[in-house]
């Protein structure tokens, strides 16, 4: 994929994920996005950690500046991202791809959701981040990353994906 066709679609994935903020789901303290999940998973797919990585800062950055987000948008995203094209890189299974996804986003940014919480944000959850900040990420991550993994799955079995990947 030449440099004019990555810029694209990695243009065209933060827009998903910032028209798709608009479709959250309230559970606990957290407003649980699911699209941006499914695009982590697609930039996995088609990109390097890097990349990948620049898209969710990009996509959580134009969420912010609209309103459509919080502070919690980059860690939730960024590290999903990451694991997810880090594991995809390492495996090239959609599947290991889809629980990189959910573990990075549950795991480690729940983690760092509580620090800017905390920090940043001056809120206090009394050491139940678990429930506060891990419980509702990795729901929104699982549902969001499944719907992404599946629909990869059917384009790679009707060949779909590697016809448009060569071009």
């Amino acid at each position: 994929m030449n440099r004019t066709k990555k810029i694209v679609l990695a243009s065209m994935l933060c827009s998903v994920a910032v028209v798709g903020s608009s479709i959250s789901i309230p559970v606990f303290s957290s407003r649980c996005a699911p699209i941006q999940h499914v695009v982590n998973v697609c930039s996995a797919f088609f990109f390097t950690p890097p990349y990948a990585v620049l898209i969710a800062f990009v996509a959580s950055l134009i969420r912010n500046m609209l309103g459509l987000g919080t502070i919690l948008a980059f860690p939730g995203s960024m590290f999903g991202a990451f694991f997810a094209s880090w594991i995809y890189q390492r495996s090239k299974n959609i599947k290991f791809s889809v629980l990189g996804e959910v573990v990075g986003t549950s795991i480690l940014g729940g983690w760092f959701a509580y620090v800017l919480a905390t920090s940043v944000l001056g809120k206090n959850s009394d050491g139940i981040v678990f429930y506060t900040y891990i419980v509702p990420f990795a729901l929104s991550s699982f549902v969001g990353s499944s719907i992404a993994g599946w629909c990869i799955q059917t384009f790679l079995k009707n060949n779909e994906i590697s016809k448009r990947r060569k071009s």
